[in-house]
């Protein structure tokens, strides 16, 4: 899916919504653990309840991979029961990888190479510390996109993106200058964090016409309206990440419809942004 698609989504859904299938098995509600597959069944139930509101799916790869086989196997009937949406949705793989070149390469085969791994993600997020050639293997594959950690939510962020340089230069701008000159705004995207919504102007300074996949909004405090105030761009250029806030807003037999409903509420407030910016 290009950037043009994508944007085609969101008009079409009038949302810029990304639900984040962090799946813990521990979190799940109990009468699903008499299911064959918990984990799959509770992902599917959420994805048929949220699909109308949503234009991406992030399913965090540790949730699955901390279980071994049985995990891998839940993600990959997740992965295979969204291509029955397969022009509905975005699939991003959120892994955070980023190594040396030769090893990147076996990473990007493992979430986009279908024939290979049996995954076909349409983008997956990747570490830029180790520089261009941890990130180009990623890059080699037609129509696929490479999602750049720049400026995270977390706490530790300020332990080393906020760091300025003699010229007054913070790390983070510093990689966005950088990378985005690896690729283009059809195959790279930045994750930039909610809570960092105040930045996202300056942000926008350096990379204008880049998507910004947006975690924060929703469990961990983040303002949507001022995320859009400052990161919006003529593709909308956002895809806001919302995870806890809907895989459990309820905890019981009706948390598929808390999660649709918490779900269509964040698509309501988007379709306003849309409209109020004319992207609708």
């Amino acid at each position: 899916m290009n950037r043009t698609d994508l944007f085609n989504l969101i008009r079409k859904k009038k949302s810029f919504l990304c639900v984040g299938l962090d799946s813990d098995l521990n979190k799940i509600p109990v009468h699903l653990h008499s299911s064959q597959d918990p984990v799959f069944e509770f992902n599917k139930q959420i994805i048929d309840a949220t699909i109308a509101y949503t234009v991406a799916y992030k399913p965090n790869l540790a949730f699955y991979e901390s279980r071994g086989i049985k995990g891998m196997i839940s993600l990959e009937k997740t992965m295979n029961y969204l291509e029955n949406f397969k022009d509905e949705v975005f699939t991003i793989a959120d892994a955070k990888r980023g190594d040396i070149g030769n090893t990147s390469t076996q990473y990007a085969i493992s979430v986009f190479d279908k024939q290979a791994s049996g995954f076909s993600f349409d983008a997956v997020t990747v570490a830029p510390y180790m520089g261009a050639d941890s990130v180009q293997p990623f890059l080699a594959f037609d129509g696929k996109w490479a999602i750049i950690l720049a400026l995270t939510s977390n706490a530790g962020s300020n332990d080393f993106q906020l760091f300025a340089s003699a010229d007054e230069t913070r790390l983070f701008e510093r990689v966005l200058e950088r990378t985005s000159k690896w690729g283009t705004p059809d195959n790279i995207m930045y994750v930039v964090g909610a809570t960092k919504a105040e930045m996202l102007e300056g942000i926008r300074r350096i990379v204008p016409g880049h998507f910004l996949l947006v975690p924060g909004v929703g469990a961990q405090g983040g303002d949507l309206n001022a995320v859009a105030k400052f990161g919006l761009n003529d593709h909308c250029g956002l895809l806001i990440n919302a995870s806890r806030s809907i895989l459990f807003a309820s905890s019981g037999t009706d948390f598929a419809e808390k999660a649709g409903l918490e779900a269509q509420s964040m698509q309501m407030e988007m379709e306003i942004i849309l409209r109020n910016n004319h992207l609708i």
